[in-house]
């Protein structure tokens, strides 16, 4: 089994939640509050949501502007059309709010009535400040890297598979990018990479990481 010239290091990371002086009752207004939020708050609410949704698959969103125009505003269609956009494809902030905010925008043009209307609550734009901390758990070739991965927590598993696409400006994760530059396990990688983060809970995606890994382990 290959050995690494450099280890796998687990961390995990906590959040402060902040709420920010940017709210919304319509949705001319989340047009105008996603302009003046922090790139913190646009991470927050989709990258975020992730986590704390808990990937639900059965019942609304995980993206929280589209949950919020879906049961405050009843506006399904613009809620779908946010949902839509996979973060998956995004490698930057500024690209993902310009297309939350086009997508917001174009709605409100197409239905003048619809943009002025109420919510039934406000919307509060919040952010987070991340708190990284190293677990003492690291790993040099594949076989350690599994055992490490079972003993992960929900923070954890998020920070290095969720959080860490958009810290690496690359479409990939911790997990996949250390398998093949460390390893050489290319295929392995891709595999992990395609994943899917919005079918998958948290718990499944630990058990369909570790049976992806596992075959490797007995070649």
């Amino acid at each position: 089994m290959k050995k690494a010239e450099r280890p796998f290091r687990f961390r995990t990371a906590s959040y402060l939640v902040r709420i920010l002086d940017v709210r919304a009752s319509t949705l001319t207004e989340l047009a105008d509050g996603l302009e003046k939020c922090s790139d913190a708050s646009i991470f927050f609410h989709t990258f975020q949501s992730l986590s704390r949704h808990h990937f639900l698959t059965t019942e609304g969103f995980s993206n929280d502007f589209a949950q919020w125009i879906l049961t405050a505003c009843n506006r399904a269609e613009l809620a779908e059309q946010l949902a839509n956009l996979d973060i998956r494809d995004y490698t930057s902030l500024a690209e993902l709010r310009t297309d939350l905010r086009r997508i917001v925008k174009e709605y409100c043009q197409a239905n003048e009535s619809f943009a002025a209307q109420k919510a039934f609550e406000e919307f509060p734009f919040c952010e987070t400040v991340e708190v990284t901390t190293p677990l003492g758990i690291q790993a040099w070739d594949l076989s350690q890297f599994c055992a490490g991965l079972a003993r992960l927590s929900h923070s954890s598993l998020y920070y290095h598979f969720i959080a860490s696409r958009l810290r690496l400006h690359l479409r990939t994760n911790d997990f996949s990018q250390w398998i093949e530059q460390a390893l050489g396990l290319s295929a392995l990688a891709t595999r992990i990479n395609h994943v899917d983060i919005y079918t998958n809970t948290l718990d499944s995606l630990q058990v369909l990481l570790t049976f992806l890994i596992e075959p490797e382990l007995k070649s």
